[in-house]
Formats: C-alpha cells, sequence, structure tokens
C-alpha cells in the first residue's frame, strides 16, 4: 500500500526551476533512498511534502488524502516526520527535553492548565517523559538523557533528532543527510536503526543521503534527481549500472 505518493511536482524560485514533474511512491515499511548531485532537488522535495513550501504545479498525498495546502503542523499531526540538514536541537535544553518537544502535537492540556500546574499538565509531563525516556532507549541514546543538547557531538545530534520524529508514531518520516558527521561505524549503527524500526515499527522512511554506501545497502528502491529532474527510479543494484546515473555523477 502506497503510504506517499508524489505526482507531477514542480516548483520554480524565480526563473530557476527546483523540481520539474516529480512523481515518486513510498510504500508501507519501505526505505526510499533520494540521492543526486548538489542543487537536485532533494530537499526542495521533502519542503513539499513536509507542507514547507508549496509546488506551482502537482499533487502529495498521504495515503489517498491530499496534503497539498495544509500547515507543516497539520502534515505532522498526519503521521509525517522529518529531520534537518542542519541540526534542530535546542542548545538550552536536555536531550531528553528536546525529545519531549517531538510530542507538542499531541499535548492535551491548555494553556489555563499549564499556568496553574494542575494535575492532569503534571501527569501528561510524566507520560511525555517516560515516552521520550522510550525513545532514547530505542536509539540507544537514553545515557545522555540529561545532557544539554549543544554537549553532544553533531553525529549524536542526529540520532536524537531520529528519536524525537519517531515519538509521535510516524507512518513516515522524512530523513534530510541523516549521516552527515557520522564516523564510518556510526554509519553501520545508522544503517542497522533505521532496518530495525521499519522491521519492528513498521515505519516508511524517505532518506537524501549522500553517503552512497548507506543509501544503497539500506534502500529498497532508490530515486535519482538531477537538475530538479527524476532521471532514475528503481532498485540499488539497477541504479548502480543505469547509464544517466552514472552521467549525473561522473559527466560525459
Amino acid at each position: 500500500m502506497s503510504v506517499l505518493s508524489a505526482e507531477g511536482v514542480s516548483l520554480a524560485f524565480g526563473g530557476v526551476q527546483a523540481l520539474v514533474d516529480v512523481s515518486l511512491e513510498a510504500h508501507e515499511g519501505e526505505i526510499v533512498g533520494v540521492i543526486g548531485p548538489n542543487g537536485a532537488g532533494k530537499t526542495t522535495l521533502l519542503n513539499v511534502i513536509s507542507g514547507m513550501q508549496r509546488p506551482d504545479r502537482g499533487m502529495v498525498r498521504l495515503g489517498d488524502v491530499p496534503i497539498i495546502g495544509l500547515r507543516p503542523s497539520a502534515i505532522a499531526a498526519r503521521g509525517v516526520g522529518r529531520t534537518f540538514q542542519s541540526s534542530q536541537l535546542f542548545a538550552g535544553l536536555t536531550v531528553l527535553e528536546n525529545v519531549m518537544t517531538g510530542l507538542h502535537l499531541r499535548g492535551r492540556t491548555g494553556l489555563f492548565q499549564a499556568a496553574l500546574r494542575t494535575r492532569a499538565m503534571r501527569d501528561e509531563e510524566r507520560d511525555v517523559a517516560e515516552a521520550a525516556h522510550e525513545a532514547l532507549r530505542y536509539v540507544g541514546m537514553e545515557a545522555f538523557a540529561t545532557r544539554p543538547g549543544a554537549a553532544l557531538s553533531f553525529g549524536q545530534q542526529r540520532i536524537v533528532e531520529i528519536a524525537r520524529a519517531l515519538i509521535n508514531k510516524p507512518r513516515i518520516v522524512l530523513l534530510d543527510e541523516p549521516a552527515v558527521g557520522l564516523s564510518v561505524n556510526r554509519v553501520d549503527e545508522l544503517d542497522h536503526l533505521l532496518r530495525r524500526v521499519r522491521d519492528e515499527q513498521g515505519v516508511t522512511f524517505l532518506l537524501i543521503e549522500h553517503v552512497i554506501r548507506l543509501v544503497m545497502g539500506v534502500s529498497d528502491r532508490v530515486v535519482v534527481l538531477n537538475s530538479g529532474r527524476k532521471i532514475a527510479d528503481g532498485t540499488p543494484a539497477e541504479i548502480r549500472s543505469n547509464p544517466a546515473v552514472i552521467e549525473a555523477y561522473l559527466g560525459q
């Protein structure tokens, strides 16, 4: 079953076409890699899917429900998680508190209850903290729960951001270069983590990454963009031998 589909998505900034008639699908429990040279339109595509930018043409659906025009918060509430190229941790919060912010969409208490520190508010905070601890345990980062987010290495921050994306029990997570700053061993651990989340929780991933070893190793399918256009879509083996992909990376 298709969890996410983009159909004929196009977007221009001034006279520059960032995306040109791009279509793709991600099925339930599938890891789809998206690769391409710098400026290929990869992050722009994630921005369109997550509601941060509206395309000039085309449609994006979550399941069979159109989501173009919805605000990012509404799309996230429908089960779309997201990480970004640069670290999005709050420097003044602990690692645990950073992960807890991922549950703000599910908060039940209102401003009045929060101001008065009602029992309902305290109970909700306890539940959110427990969920954040569990998310950190799942990604192997619970030992860092009380540390400031800014005290972690960039690679560790990326893993915490994945924990924060998972805490909402999403249907699909959009990962924008999660292996940036990771050592070779950490890349292998990320590969294992993504497979485990996919296998145990049924989460679908749309993965942008320049670490080709990771993409080709973990992805069920790979989509290739170049200058805003989709030039290939297939298994990792098919992509490795595709002449258009070789040309896009290496030139004629």
